[in-house]
């Protein structure tokens, strides 16, 4: 009997182990599913980068369903809603999360010490208190800058060129954006090299972007820089239509702005630094820590002219600006 027992339990050891065999093999096989937070401003940045960013991460083996879940937030422009977003994303325990626009990662920053936070679309990273340094940035903090030296002077030239009658210009500002502390100072710099008076206001909204346009009007602004904010990438069709009628020259970092009726844009390819993006996440989720990976900024620049606005506006665009454009919107 003792004989027949140790039998019987060693055929049900058996047994077990022949149905438990192929359940451990699929257990080894399921892929570990990488959760990706994303903080979106709004406007049209995101939209244009966000698809080449999921490109990117299927060229590195990622694919949504099996081994890739992505958890987007977007506050459409609206600052109240980032630390909300930020803390959402932070419960949902995400392994890593890509923070579109200096407000995003400000409120990032503020839910999470430890997740690691990838920049892009992000402007003056040091400057704003985000990383310590762009080789070395320490902390849960790292990616792309939108911005580099030389850009904001850039705009001022390029709009000076382009409307040569043009001597002061406004620039639309978002207050407490440290950012645009470093793009205005050098916009001052540059217009006073050129002998252009330069003067910002503070828009957080359509209502103070209808006043700066009237205050503008009043003291013959005679052309027009947009830094980039989710503020006024959220709100262009309205700083586009109110430029058409007070007939300004415009121009904003992003091609977006210049496809849909503003004169100019010149700055980097966002489908690019989100790109470059997805290639940081892709490090980090294998073992990188955001501390060691150097922060990198733009690599392409592009500059797209709009004639069909500088016919509106009685501009005749140099062929000094036609000859080194990317792209002239005819």
């Amino acid at each position: 009997m003792r004989h027949r027992i140790a039998g019987l339990t060693f055929t049900v050891a058996l047994a077990l182990g022949i149905l438990s065999g192929p359940l451990a093999a699929q257990a080894q096989q399921a892929p570990k599913v990488a959760r990706v937070g994303v903080l979106a401003g709004g406007g049209s940045t995101v939209q244009a980068g966000f698809e080449p960013f999921r490109q990117r991460l299927r060229e590195l083996g990622y694919e949504e369903g099996r081994n890739l879940a992505l958890e987007v937030r977007s506050a459409e422009g609206r600052a109240e809603r980032y630390a909300e977003l930020a803390a959402e994303l932070v419960r949902l325990r995400v392994d890593v999360i890509v923070a579109q626009s200096n407000p995003a990662v400000v409120a990032l920053k503020r839910a999470t010490e430890t997740i690691p936070i990838v920049m892009t679309v992000v402007g003056d990273p040091v400057g704003s208190g985000f990383v310590a340094s762009l080789p070395r940035p320490g902390g849960n903090v790292t990616g792309l800058s939108n911005m580099a030296e030389g850009i904001s002077a850039k705009w001022v030239e390029l709009l000076q060129e382009a409307a040569p009658k043009a001597t002061r210009f406004g620039v639309l500002v978002v207050p407490a954006t440290a950012a645009h502390a470093s793009m205005w100072a050098e916009i001052q710099g540059a217009g006073r090299a050129l002998r252009i008076v330069t003067r910002a206001w503070e828009v957080r909204g359509p209502e103070e972007i209808d006043r700066a346009f009237a205050a503008m009007a009043t003291e013959g602004i005679g052309a027009l820089i947009v830094l980039p904010h989710p503020v006024t990438g959220v709100h262009r069709q309205q700083i586009l239509n109110l430029a058409a009628k007070h007939r300004l020259p415009a121009i904003r970092f992003n091609r977006e702005f210049a496809e849909a009726g503003g004169l100019m844009s010149y700055g980097p390819n966002p489908a690019d630094l989100w790109r470059r993006a997805a290639t940081y996440v892709d490090k980090i989720l294998k073992g990188a820590k955001p501390a060691d990976l150097p922060v990198e900024q733009p690599t392409r620049f592009e500059l797209l002219i709009n004639m069909r606005t500088a016919k509106a506006l009685g501009l005749t665009i140099p062929r000094s600006i036609l000859s080194v454009a990317d792209e002239v919107i005819q």
